[in-house]
């Protein structure tokens, strides 16, 4: 006797059915894991260059506006953050180390597919050191 096989048409269409929305949420959020990562990068480099150019400067109050003027210079997508240099600090004279602390707060804009709304805020810390030879007048 041979065995009666049911019928299995239409089975691929459902499978695919199901299987879609599963695989655009995976990618959506594989999506917000590289946006995360690139923005933490941007703001991780927009501190560096706050700290650079702070370094570069003779008083604290100029250290201050050249690394808001670097912080804001184009590392970060303006269209999805707001960034401010949240601190500028260390030992300000020659030989020493000026530290910048670097706050962003990014929008989630986008990503409202897979449940993230708002914004997330980043924050970065770099140091740079003030030339040895440097002179303070």
């Amino acid at each position: 006797m041979s065995a009666r096989r049911r019928p299995e048409r239409g089975s691929m269409s459902v499978e695919v059915v199901l299987m879609v929305p599963v695989l655009v949420l995976f990618l959506l959020l594989v999506l917000a894991g590289g946006r995360y990562v690139s923005v933490k990068a941007d703001v991780e480099a927009a501190a560096r260059d706050a700290a650079r150019a702070a370094s570069f400067e003779r008083s604290a109050s100029a250290a201050r506006s050249a690394a808001l003027a670097a912080a804001n210079a184009g590392h970060v997508d303006d269209s999805y953050s707001s960034c401010a240099v949240a601190g500028v600090g260390g030992d300000f004279r020659a030989g020493g180390v000026v530290s910048v602390t670097v706050r962003c707060t990014v929008s989630n804009r986008g990503l409202g597919l897979i449940g993230l709304s708002g914004g997330r805020d980043f924050t970065a810390t770099s140091s740079a050191p003030i030339d040895q030879y440097r002179r303070f007048g």
